[in-house]
């Protein structure tokens, strides 16, 4: 079996600053909508045109690990659009001498998967630059988009219809 993508970050700041800064999706990652703070929370992350995602949280154990279970997804880029479906993205928090580390892991993207260069690589991106800022100096570097990308509401309410509509395939409802 191939290993599930790990990168690994060391951070100034302490391993509550840590939790509380990856559970500030968008002030790392990009805009969401919905809940990320609450085990059971659902939140959607998009790049329009390109990829949404919807996540459950199925872990939260303050300054130690958060986890999200993804429930729905659409990969513009690959021929497999729900590649990530089933998959989970985990942080394991890990305070000692020298700073924290924040071991970020997605769980089921593998070298296997046709996205797995191209979301590697933004993985990466924001994990080691935008998340390690964020955590150590309150800004981070989030995706943002506007102008002909950005979403109303109704957008964002029917991605949140089309993550709930996937949930059966990847483990049933919360």
């Amino acid at each position: 079996m191939t290993a599930s993508f790990t990168t690994t970050i060391t951070v100034n700041a302490s391993a509550q600053d840590a939790f509380d800064a990856i559970n500030d999706v968008s002030g790392w990652w990009g805009r969401t909508t919905g809940s990320t703070t609450a085990v059971g929370g659902e939140f959607v992350y998009v790049v329009p045109g390109l990829h949404y995602s919807g996540f459950r949280v199925t872990e939260l154990v303050p300054g130690r690990r958060v986890a999200w279970l993804v429930t729905g997804s659409h990969l513009d880029f690959v021929a497999d659009k729900q590649e990530w479906n089933g998959t989970t993205v985990r942080f394991d928090i890990l305070e000692g001498e020298g700073g924290t580390r924040v071991v970020f892991t997605h769980d089921g993207l593998t070298a296997d998967d046709d996205c797995y260069d191209i979301c590697t690589n933004a993985w990466g991106m924001f994990v080691n630059g935008s998340l390690k800022a964020r955590i150590e100096t309150g800004e981070g570097a989030p995706y943002v988009f506007g102008g002909d990308e950005e979403l109303t509401a109704e957008d964002h309410d029917e991605l949140h219809s089309q993550v709930a509509a996937a949930k059966g395939r990847v483990g049933g409802a919360a």
